[in-house]
């Protein structure tokens, strides 16, 4: 697996934030996900971020793992989460049994029927929903992702792959 676009864009990441240029390596190399997994979260979260050459750099190394389905599934779960987290942000953080109860009448049906699978697609929403801080999505993806058979250390190599891919667009 090449990281050839990844390892160039961490020579950009200044001296200031020295630690998210070893931290990117770091979580690129997960001992609980699969590279599939792995490299989808990254790609769903630098989508998420919206930094164009962490997107670049990402998905050149991303797509000879995850494919172009992954490719297109860790987009639409970036697209998704960002309408997911703020309407849902919106709901808990108003705590208005008139909101919550309401249909959110939003299409989510990727998330219900992705290319790649529900468990890799999950792992994509979760990298979104704790770059967003959104807790219904947060405590709505970990327990579904919990009930696919993840273990926690998963779970765990998931959000640390999204804060570092926050921490890397912040950077450069």
């Amino acid at each position: 697996m090449t990281v050839e676009n990844v390892n160039k864009l961490r020579e950009e990441i200044p001296d200031a934030a020295k630690d998210l240029r070893l931290n990117l390596s770091t979580v690129l190399q997960s001992q609980y996900l699969s590279p599939e997994q792995t490299w989808s979260v990254a790609l769903s979260a630098s989508f998420f971020v919206q930094q164009s050459r962490l997107i670049e750099a990402v998905l050149a190394d991303a797509v000879g793992v995850i494919g172009q389905e992954g490719v297109d599934d860790a987009r639409g779960a970036a697209a998704i989460m960002g309408m997911n987290t703020v309407y849902y942000r919106f709901c808990h953080m108003i705590s208005k049994e008139s909101y919550s109860t309401r249909m959110a009448g939003l299409r989510m049906n990727r998330m219900v029927n992705p290319s790649t699978t529900k468990t890799q697609f999950e792992l994509c929403s979760l990298g979104c929903a704790v770059i967003a801080g959104c807790e219904a999505c947060l405590q709505a993806h970990e327990e579904s992702l919990l009930k696919e058979g993840l273990t926690e250390e998963q779970v765990h190599d998931t959000v640390r792959i999204a804060a570092v891919i926050q921490g890397v667009a912040i950077a450069i």
